[in-house]
């Protein structure tokens, strides 16, 4: 049996890091993150006669928008996107942070809903850079909150963007309600066998088998 490595960049869709006045984590997502890397670390999948691994980019809105991060020069408003500038102008971990997005193979998407739709920190993220660099590839989309509609409002318009992006998402998708009562601060589940934690397992199928499909063909034609 060989083994395909699968890159695989997850953008984080929040950049808070207060916690509300009613008390709680400064950022949810940081568990639902934790969670979600560590599944897919820990998948035993086959495709036919490979097993399939992901080696993960993780991009954080607070990191790459911070001081010395690779958006920093640009902002959270977008005010340089890469593809208005010259290349050779773009500072090196921009340069770098492009590439690692356009060398991916697969990209998973977590992320709240904000105002019912998509957080500013994460099109912000993603809007940098031109669709050419997420072309025909695949995205899967997993969202959450504290109240029981796990963002499902934002993971429809999500949807829109990344579809507009080239990176066409799954049909199956992961919402996690409650997220407290889900999972531990670190990301471990309080009970792993609860059914809603059932559907990452089952998104990462489908993110496997249009990841390989779509790699192949890209090896054997090129993009469009």
């Amino acid at each position: 049996m060989t083994t395909t490595t699968l890159k695989t960049v997850i953008f984080l869709g929040s950049a808070r890091n207060i916690s509300p006045p009613w008390g709680g984590d400064s950022r949810l997502g940081d568990r639902v993150l934790n969670w979600v890397t560590s599944v897919v670390n820990h998948r035993k999948e086959t495709l036919g006669a490979d097993k399939i691994t992901h080696d993960i980019r993780i991009v954080d809105p607070i990191e790459v928008f911070g001081p010395n991060g690779a958006l920093n020069y640009s902002g959270g408003h977008l005010s340089k996107p890469t593809f208005f500038m010259d290349q050779s102008e773009l500072p090196a971990a921009a340069k770098e942070l492009q590439q690692a997005i356009k060398d991916a193979d697969c990209y998973l998407v977590v992320s709240p809903e904000y105002n019912h739709s998509i957080p500013p920190a994460l099109s912000s993220v993603m809007g940098h850079f031109g669709g050419s660099n997420y072309k025909c590839k695949p995205s899967g989309i997993v969202t959450y909150s504290p109240s029981p509609f796990a963002g499902m409002r934002a993971a429809m318009a999500i949807q829109i963007m990344l579809h507009e992006l080239g990176c066409l998402p799954v049909s199956k998708l992961c919402g996690i309600p409650t997220v407290s009562d889900l999972l531990k601060e670190d990301g471990t589940p309080i009970d792993p066998d609860d059914r809603l934690l059932k559907q990452l397992p089952e998104l990462l199928t489908q993110l496997e088998w249009m990841a390989v499909a779509m790699r192949n063909q890209r090896q054997l034609t090129g993009t469009f």
